[in-house]
């Protein structure tokens, strides 16, 4: 699987001299560092691209994910368990602040409970007293 990072910049050209032949100059500003992702967010990513790749037909089961991940397959079905979160949850999770201090952060293991809950009203109901606000 290969991966490509894409480094964004703005970039003024000056031009100098005159008649037919011209100079360019390139100034390069730096963007800010890139925000943190919580990790709880990259871990709903991660959900849904397993399950993608298991829809796909890509690989077979959770022990091949298992095994190409490193991880138990215990593991692997803790996080694709997320995928089972009212869409709402989900968005609010992927695009979760991450001015938050850590302290306040949420876990895997505080919103897997709510995952484990069939009924999307009650999963609100839920994450309603577990992220008041």
């Amino acid at each position: 699987m290969t991966t490509s990072s894409t480094i964004e910049c703005t970039v003024h050209f000056h031009r100098r001299g005159h008649g037919a032949r011209k100079e360019l100059q390139a100034r390069a500003e730096p963007l800010p560092p890139p925000e943190r992702i919580p990790r709880l967010a990259r871990l709903l990513a991660l959900a849904h691209r397993c399950e993608t790749l298991l829809q796909a037909g890509v690989v077979k089961d959770y022990a091949t994910l298992a095994r190409l991940g490193h991880v138990s397959r215990a593991r692997i079905c803790q996080i694709v368990s997320l995928v089972q979160l009212a869409p709402d949850i989900q968005e609010e999770i992927l695009f979760l602040g991450c001015s938050e201090p850590d302290r306040g952060a949420l876990h895997l293991r505080q919103v897997q409970p709510i995952a484990a809950v069939l009924d999307w009203s009650q999963q609100r109901r839920l994450w309603r007293k577990l992220r008041p606000g």
